[in-house]
């Protein structure tokens, strides 16, 4: 009894959580990824990317919520999704004709183009701040959990109970229905398999008659996607802040290059490996270690490795080690 319910202490603080936090940190470096591997440059406006389309996406459900619609037990946030995906979408089409057309008819090298989202990167930052502010805005609604801890411990007899937050399941749903859509988009469709074309050999692929300029289009119309997804349901299980989607630039960029930078399913992986590593090492194993030593052994301390004050160091640490190590990442991106 005593270790079901030191594993329910863990599921509780570190699996529920650090499953919905990879699947969220999954789909930001896919989006990264996939700018890399087809456009070849590290687009470091992507976290602020996100954080536009969550704010898009966070107007339309108060617009919504203002007008009584509602999606029942589910967050109005997932009727407002659609909306702003189109906006975040027609936004990054809009940078991409403004800025990076320029430097693509120019063959710049992609130090200048990281250079360039980096200009982006404020921009949008500035946008976010002036329309929405700078404060958190809470914009979830709906049922709160699907389990509570109490009705857990009801259920086991345990002592120790596990909840699951109703956008916990939402996030982890979701991140499977995008990543098998993605999938089967890339390996299934004509425009998926011109992308991929495009990615292993720019050349080739025009000779062959794939046409650059929309490629590049849907390229950026999926980034979008996958930002205002992961924005928004970053937002639902925390809350929105403008500041915090510029922080998550680190730990997203982080799985992105651990994965392996440019290869789809690195990313996936990255993101799970990055959110396991912060959440487990940032945790104090106190209670945990309680259930499973005699009561006298017990430590004074917390048993925590690092403080959660430092929760991005730990993918700062991660990524320097890959670099170090295994530079083309778990999965041998296109490179970093």
């Amino acid at each position: 009894m005593e270790l079901l319910n030191a594993l329910a202490l863990l599921s509780n603080y570190v699996l529920v959580p650090a499953l919905a936090y990879g699947s969220q940190l999954a789909l930001g470096a896919l989006g990264v990824t996939l700018v890399f591997g087809i456009l070849r440059f590290s687009n470091f406006a992507h976290g602020d990317t996100m954080a536009f389309g969550t704010m898009v996406t966070i107007l339309f459900t108060w617009w919504f919520q203002s007008m009584g619609l509602h999606l029942g037990p589910l967050p109005t946030a997932l009727l407002a999704l659609p909306f702003g995906i189109v906006f975040c979408a027609a936004y990054v089409l809009l940078t991409d004709r403004v800025i990076y057309r320029f430097y693509r008819h120019k063959r710049a090298d992609p130090v200048i183009y990281l250079i360039a989202s980096v200009g982006i990167m404020f921009v949008t930052n500035g946008v976010v701040r002036f329309i929405i502010g700078p404060d958190d805005q809470n914009f979830a609604d709906g049922e709160r959990f699907i389990i509570k801890a109490g009705e857990f411990k009801k259920l086991t007899g345990l002592s120790e109970g596990v909840s699951i937050k109703a956008s916990q399941g939402i996030t982890v749903v979701t991140m499977v229905i995008v990543v098998a859509l993605l999938f089967w988009f890339l390996n299934r469709t004509r425009s998926g398999k011109s992308m991929r074309a495009y990615s292993d050999n720019e050349d080739l692929a025009l000779l062959s008659g794939i046409n650059p300029d929309r490629v590049v289009a849907i390229t950026w119309i999926l980034a979008a996607a996958l930002a205002t997804i992961a924005g928004t349901l970053y937002g639902l299980d925390k809350s929105f802040k403008p500041f915090t989607y510029f922080q998550l630039l680190l730990p997203i960029f982080a799985s992105a290059i651990v994965g392996g930078l440019g290869n789809p399913l690195g990313a996936i992986a990255g993101g799970f490996v990055i959110a396991f590593s912060e959440i487990m090492i940032t945790y104090a194993y106190k209670r945990v270690v309680a259930y499973m030593i005699p009561g006298d052994w017990v430590p004074d301390g917390l048993v925590q490795l690092l403080s959660t004050d430092y929760k991005f160091a730990v993918s700062f640490m991660i990524l320097l080690l890959v670099l170090l190590i295994r530079p083309n990442g778990i999965f041998k991106g296109t490179g970093t």
